[in-house]
């Protein structure tokens, strides 16, 4: 598959607590080790071979992007910019974000393969608690309450074909909700509130959910990189990054019950 790539850097405005720690407006722009954050993102894009354009979902008066870098405009909030570009863009589309700094070719690599080989039209990439926790973050995370196991989002999203719009309406309408994922299952299903309280909500049932909602085949996917689960949300997480960045880069997958080293 030859994918475009679109990377999520819109503001917040002026009240985001990283850009004002970073002191700058863009919070995509911030500082990390002398580079701005969307810098290390897009390094890690164009050394993935099946990426044929990178496309930046950014505010009109943004800063300069690198050479070769496509702008879009970006919309009020991360789904409606997703539904803007994806109407403007060929598919099957990988959308990131610039607040992820950590991400590395490798992950990229390992889940356009997934994403390639599963049958369905959209796909998100989790992290297992018990692999993101190897990370060393002291930042409190969301995980998801599957009974098959607690997982982090990575930022990272497959989006196949055109029927896939359905998908991000659907995204629209509860990405407001997204750090509780209790209120998410009420307002995707009802049944889903009831197995996410008994404990019994399990991956499978949300993908079932999502596809009789949507009429789009959904997939969730597992990246079982540490580093896959941090992207930068408050000041903290970018005094994490930095220094995680400084840390010899992790190349393959670790095993649920690997040690950091």
């Amino acid at each position: 598959m030859n994918w475009t790539a679109l990377v999520l850097a819109g503001s917040r405005g002026a009240t985001d607590p990283v850009a004002l720690a970073a002191g700058t407006q863009y919070k995509a722009f911030a500082d990390i080790n002398g580079r701005p954050m969307i810098s290390y993102v897009i390094d890690s894009l164009r050394a993935e071979p099946r990426i044929g354009r990178i496309v930046v979902s950014i505010e009109k008066d943004a800063p300069n992007l690198p050479e070769g870098v496509e702008r879009i405009t970006a919309l009020g909030s991360p789904a409606s910019s997703v539904h803007f570009a994806l109407e403007a863009l060929p598919t099957p589309v990988l959308v990131t974000t610039a607040d992820h700094p950590l991400l590395t070719p490798d992950m990229i690599a390992t889940f356009l393969d997934d994403a390639e080989r599963n049958p369905a039209e959209a796909l998100t990439a989790l992290c297992p608690r018990e692999i993101a926790e190897q990370a060393g973050n002291p930042a409190r995370r969301t995980y998801l309450p599957f009974r098959d196991g607690r997982a982090s989002g990575t930022n990272l999203f497959a989006l196949k074909t055109p029927r896939t719009l359905a998908v991000v309406d659907l995204w629209r309408k509860i990405e407001k909700l997204r750090k509780s994922p209790i209120r998410m299952a009420m307002t995707l299903e009802p049944r889903l509130l009831i197995r996410t309280a008994l404990g019994r909500l399990q991956r499978a049932h949300a993908e079932q959910a999502l596809e009789r909602a949507t009429g789009c085949p959904v997939a969730f996917t597992e990246l079982m990189y540490p580093d896959a689960a941090h992207d930068v949300d408050t000041p903290a997480d970018l005094n994490f990054v930095a220094q995680r960045l400084l840390e010899p880069q992790q190349s393959a997958p670790l095993n649920p019950g690997a040690v950091r080293t």
